[in-house]
């Protein structure tokens, strides 16, 4: 897969740990409950590269990596719906009977940034942001960096098919996921020799798993994250020092329904202190919960 930046903001000389964030739709509520331990510990990064709902949590880090921003995601993730999210209404049946190339706009999405996010530009976060997206036409890995960080986000979670591609710099931008479920391969090209990896997991109890055409299909890009996290970690094991922090198992909470933000992020975070406490640093082991089964 191809990888080309738009407007790219240098990194300093010698960063080197990056904390990673992988999609995930609402299961994205995990990552903070992660981000809070390893805060609460001390931990943190030169840089971040987020992709998809891993971008949006990054995007509120990157500006401020302390427990009082980890207190207003955390109240965010508690409070949003999937109605906020995905401003499902009427128009969605346009989509469904093939009068637009999308099933819902991303304007609740737009809004909830616009209303919750402390900043507006990539310049004014305290850690360098790196979002993921890619190209609508070829699917190439579309790297994200200056500019407009809300713009940045819409563009990496915009599922193709559910949410219309972003326009960014004249290019169609689409949900990273599509290039990179989880973007090790752009931390490490970035200079990073440690990495955090922080994976929302997916649906893996079958009665979980959503009917609904949009649920569908957000499960199913939470798969193919999934799959290429255990391929990127074969593939670069030697190359850097991958420390993955396992996500929930059993998950029976689907990536389509955000009304249960704050009991993953309680979750989350309890098993992350077991994992830190365990010295899941210390070991460099790919977690089974991220290999793909069902209970």
């Amino acid at each position: 897969m191809r990888e080309t930046s738009i407007n790219q903001r240098p990194l300093s000389t010698g960063a080197a740990h990056a904390f990673v964030l992988a999609g995930g739709g609402s299961l994205g509520a995990v990552q903070v409950g992660m981000l809070a331990e390893l805060i609460a510990n001390g931990v943190r990064p030169d840089f971040i590269v987020g992709v998809s709902a891993g971008a949006l949590n990054g995007a509120f880090l990157a500006h401020d990596p302390s427990s009082a921003m980890i207190q207003r995601m955390t109240a965010l993730w508690s409070k949003v719906r999937t109605r906020d999210v995905l401003g499902l209404s009427w128009q969605t049946l346009l989509g469904l009977i093939g009068l637009r190339n999308h099933l819902v706009h991303a304007q609740g999405l737009r809004q909830l940034l616009e209303r919750e996010l402390p900043y507006r530009h990539f310049a004014q976060t305290a850690v360098p942001l790196f979002v993921v997206a890619a190209d609508q036409n070829t699917g190439d890995e579309v790297l994200l960096s200056e500019g407009e960080v809300i713009e940045a986000v819409l563009a990496s979670t915009a599922i193709p098919g559910v949410y219309p591609s972003v326009v960014v710099a004249g290019r169609a931008l689409i949900d990273g996921v599509v290039a990179a479920g989880t973007p090790i391969a752009t931390a490490v090209r970035l200079g990073a020799t440690r990495l955090t990896v922080l994976p929302c997991g997916f649906t893996c109890v079958q009665a979980g798993i959503p009917r609904h055409p949009i649920g569908r299909a957000m499960h199913a890009i939470t798969l193919l994250g999934a799959r290429q996290l255990r391929n990127d970690f074969t593939h670069y094991a030697d190359r850097a020092q991958l420390c993955f922090i396992p996500p929930l198992c059993p998950l029976s909470n689907s990536s389509y329904d955000y009304s249960h933000g704050a009991e993953l992020i309680g979750a989350a975070r309890e098993s992350t202190r077991r994992w830190l406490d365990g010295g899941g640093y210390e070991r460099n082991e790919f977690p089974h919960e991220l290999i793909a089964h069902s209970h």
